[in-house]
């Protein structure tokens, strides 16, 4: 029989859990698939508790470290969490050991992965991380093989199950944004700190992960423009959907002559596009090749399963023997690329409320035309005691352009609190 391939797993959490289920209920099918049986050698977490399956033929670490380090271990799977601390630590211990790493880990990876995927390269090792970004959707495998010889365009998609499930909840129920946060806390679907998810942060990370590979850049998450979804009302929602659209955040990467483009933002997308016809939990990215055109990846972005899938997806790749880069290219030809922001002209939904007087409306038209915006659509909507809301849909406009127009709304006396303004991307 074929050498096994031996892992070493530090965290046993949902996914690791996951993981040590797949291994032990498809074994044969495993071993057919990757040429060589595939075992778990050790284990490694914060606790010895139950965790629902048989952990009694693994060796235990309570030091992640010390996992990495073993002589019986050839492939860390690292599924702690975490940018730094124990994880980061390990993975560094691994490589230094000569180990292969397969992780889950985005943060980590999105702010030390640049230094992480030379030393792994140096050492002759491989760093995978399929399970990294959105969940079982093996977009990293479609960017890194299958889409090798195309010139990507542009990547777009929605990368956080969270914020669209509450998206999608708001829309579905009438209920607001949070009424509905609350929901998603107690089914535990958010992070232990929210703002990762509806802030727009975990779904950044996973954002600069792609735009590395999509353009042969160095990972720049700190370059990533984050706006989350909490101030989305569920009268955007309702507003939008008149308008034929649907409220999604929506990551966009794209090299311009500018330099890369990386936004998460809250975004329209047409009601019936593929983005605009997912719903709760599902994630989704789309992929646009010089030669291939639009590929569009849907699946769960989240869970035990999905994401244990895409663990497991790396693991055969390194029991087949197959290594490339992390970034797929070398690490050293990846290129610092400028910060751009999105000057590309675009339609935009507008929400201004506007106090109920005579001459309100005239005064808005003015400004958005003496800042050269120019309104497809606009409509306004029942009173609420002294003010009345007021939806516009813009022909293609620069956001400068926008800005200097939201600058001058103040000037007119005529508007309350602060307007909305969300891009229309065309997908």
């Amino acid at each position: 029989m074929s050498t096994p391939l031996r892992l070493g797993i530090a965290g046993l959490g949902t996914v690791g859990i996951g993981v040590v289920k797949i291994i032990q209920s498809h074994a044969d099918l495993l071993t057919l698939r990757a040429g060589r049986p595939i075992t778990i050698s050790a284990v490694s977490a914060r606790s010895r508790r139950d965790r629902g399956v048989d952990l009694d033929g693994y060796a235990w670490e309570d030091d992640p470290v010390a996992l990495a380090k073993r002589d019986d271990v050839d492939v860390f799977v690292e599924l702690m969490g975490g940018s730094d601390g124990p994880a980061k630590a390990a993975t560094e211990a691994a490589i230094a050991a000569g180990k292969d790493v397969v992780t889950a880990n985005k943060a980590m990876l999105a702010l030390h992965g640049n230094e992480l995927a030379q030393s792994a390269e140096d050492a002759g090792r491989a760093i995978r991380f399929e399970a990294a970004v959105a969940g079982g959707i093996p977009v990293v495998k479609a960017l890194t093989e299958g889409l090798a010889g195309n010139e990507i365009k542009r990547v777009i998609g929605v990368m956080n199950g969270t914020c669209n499930y509450i998206l999608t909840r708001m829309e579905t129920s009438g209920l607001p944004y949070d009424d509905i946060f609350a929901e998603a806390n107690d089914l535990g679907y958010l992070e232990a700190d929210p703002t990762l998810d509806v802030g727009g942060i975990d779904a950044g990370h996973k954002l600069s992960l792609l735009s590395s590979i999509a353009f042969g850049t160095r990972v720049a998450f700190d370059d990533v423009e984050l706006q989350g979804i909490e101030r989305i009302s569920i009268d955007d929602i309702r507003h939008a959907s008149d308008m034929g659209f649907k409220i999604k955040l929506l990551g966009v990467a794209q090299m311009t002559g500018r330099g890369l483009e990386q936004r998460m933002t809250p975004c329209l997308v047409p009601a019936t596009s593929p983005l605009g016809q997912l719903d709760g939990g599902t994630n989704m990215v789309v992929l646009e090749g010089d030669s291939v055109g639009q590929i569009v990846l849907r699946g769960a972005g989240a869970g035990e399963g999905p994401t244990a899938s895409a663990v497991m997806g790396d693991v055969i790749d390194l029991a087949r023997g197959l290594r490339i880069s992390t970034f797929g290219q070398p690490a050293a030809s990846l290129q610092p690329a400028p910060a751009a922001k999105a000057t590309a002209a675009a339609p935009y939904y507008l929400r201004v409320v506007l106090q109920d007087k005579p001459g309100a409306l005239a005064k808005i038209a003015t400004v958005l035309s003496n800042s050269g915006v120019s309104v497809d659509r606009m409509r306004q909507y029942g009173h609420a005691d002294t003010t009345a809301p007021v939806l516009i849909v813009t022909h293609k406009t620069t956001q400068d352009a926008l800005d200097h127009a939201i600058s001058g709304f103040a000037e007119t006396g005529v508007v309350v609190g602060e307007p909305v303004a969300i891009r229309i991307e065309n997908v």
